[in-house]
C-alpha cells in the first residue's frame, strides 16, 4: 500500500466525526450514523485506491449503509480490502456518553476476514502481553500473566469488558480473582485499543463483542504490536449456515494472522466523543477540531492528529482538502 493512504484515511474519519457530532446527545442513533455513513462514502470516493468493503454495516439493499461489496475509491491505485464501522458507538453518540469512534482498517485485498455480522468472543492486550494470553485459558490464568507482564498484582490489573448479560460468568470470575473492572456499554473498537496504551488504564480486555468490530481492533492491536484473539459465537438463527456459506470456521480459535494476514495495515479512527484515548469533536463558531489516530503495521508508526477545521471554507465538511 501507498505510504500516503495513511494521511487519506484519516480524512474519512475526520469527515464522519465532524458530521456525526452534530448529532451528539439529541437521542437520534440513526441520523447519527447516517450522517457518518455518507460522510464517508464521500472522502472515500476522492483517494486514489481501489477499495471493497469487506466488513460493512450490512449487505446491498440496505443503504444508505456501507455494505459489504461496495466499491470505493477512485478505482485507480492499490487494490485493498475495508472494514469499515461508520460510527462505532451510536447509542453512546445519542446518549452523549464517552468513547464514540468514526473508525476503518485497510489491509492488501484478500487479507481481512470476512467475519460474518454475528458475536465473537475476544481477549485482547497490549504489547507488554503480547503472546502471554489464550482466549482458552480460565480468566485467572490470564489476569496472572497479564499482572506479571505488567509488574503488578492482580487486584490492580484493570479489565475491560462490555456490560451484557451474555458476559455475566467473565464478570463474575474476574471479581473472584480479584481484578478491577472498567465497564463500557457500548463500541468496543475503543475498548480494546485502549489496552495498548498506558495512559487508559486498561490492561486487558475480555469478552462476547461484534465480530466485525473484532477484526477492527485485530487490525490497530497489530499496528500498535499487541496482542488478539477471538472465535465466533453463533447466538442467533442462522449464524452457523452463514459462517458455513462465508468459509469461516465457528469453532476455531482465530489469531492475528487469521484476522489480518500479511505484514501491512492501517487502522484510522477519530473521537466523536471524549474517551480515555482522545477528545472528541469540539465546535468553536467558525471552526470546530478533531483529534485522531492513524497507525500502519509495517512501520510501526502511530500518528495522532489533531485538526482544525474552517465551517467556512468547508462548510459540508467532506471536500477535498
Amino acid at each position: 500500500m501507498e505510504r500516503s493512504l495513511s494521511m487519506e484515511l484519516v480524512r474519512v474519519t475526520e469527515a464522519a466525526a465532524l458530521q456525526s457530532a452534530k448529532w451528539v446527545g439529541k437521542g437520534m442513533k440513526e441520523a447519527a450514523d447516517d450522517a457518518a455513513t455518507e460522510a464517508m462514502r464521500t472522502v472515500f470516493d476522492t483517494i486514489p485506491m481501489t477499495g471493497k468493503v469487506v466488513i460493512g454495516e450490512g449487505e446491498i439493499d440496505e443503504a444508505p449503509m456501507l455494505y459489504i461489496g461496495e466499491e470505493l475509491g477512485t478505482r485507480e491505485g492499490p487494490e485493498i480490502d475495508i472494514a469499515v464501522d461508520p460510527l462505532e458507538g451510536t447509542s453512546i453518540v445519542a446518549n452523549g456518553a464517552w468513547n464514540a469512534l468514526t473508525v476503518l482498517a485497510v489491509a492488501d485485498k484478500g487479507n481481512l476476514l470476512h467475519a460474518p455480522d454475528m458475536y465473537m468472543n475476544k481477549i485482547a492486550v497490549g504489547p507488554e502481553c503480547r503472546g502471554q494470553v489464550d482466549l482458552d485459558a480460565p480468566v485467572s490464568a490470564n489476569l496472572k500473566a497479564v499482572a506479571k507482564a505488567k509488574g503488578k498484582s492482580i487486584s490492580e490489573v484493570t479489565v475491560t469488558i462490555i456490560k451484557r448479560e451474555r458476559n455475566r460468568k467473565i464478570i463474575d470470575e474476574i471479581r473472584a480473582a480479584g481484578a478491577r473492572i472498567k465497564f463500557f456499554h457500548d463500541g468496543d473498537v475503543a475498548g480494546a485499543i485502549n489496552t495498548c496504551f498506558d495512559w487508559t488504564g486498561v490492561d486487558l480486555m475480555l469478552g462476547i463483542g461484534g465480530a466485525p468490530e473484532g477484526v477492527i481492533s485485530a487490525v490497530g492491536i497489530k499496528c500498535l504490536g499487541g496482542d488478539f484473539q477471538g472465535r465466533l459465537v453463533p447466538m442467533r438463527d442462522g449464524d452457523t449456515e452463514r459462517c458455513e456459506s462465508m468459509g469461516v470456521d465457528p469453532e476455531k480459535k482465530l489469531l492475528m494472522d487469521d484476522l489480518v494476514r500479511g505484514d501491512d495495515a492501517i487502522f484510522a479512527a477519530t473521537a466523536v466523543t471524549d474517551g480515555e484515548m482522545m477528545k472528541g469533536v469540539q465546535f468553536k463558531g467558525s471552526y470546530a477540531e478533531t483529534s485522531s489516530v492513524v497507525m500502519r503495521a509495517k512501520s510501526g508508526t502511530v500518528r495522532f492528529i489533531n485538526g482544525r477545521h474552517s465551517l467556512q471554507k468547508k462548510p459540508n465538511m467532506v471536500m477535498e482538502d
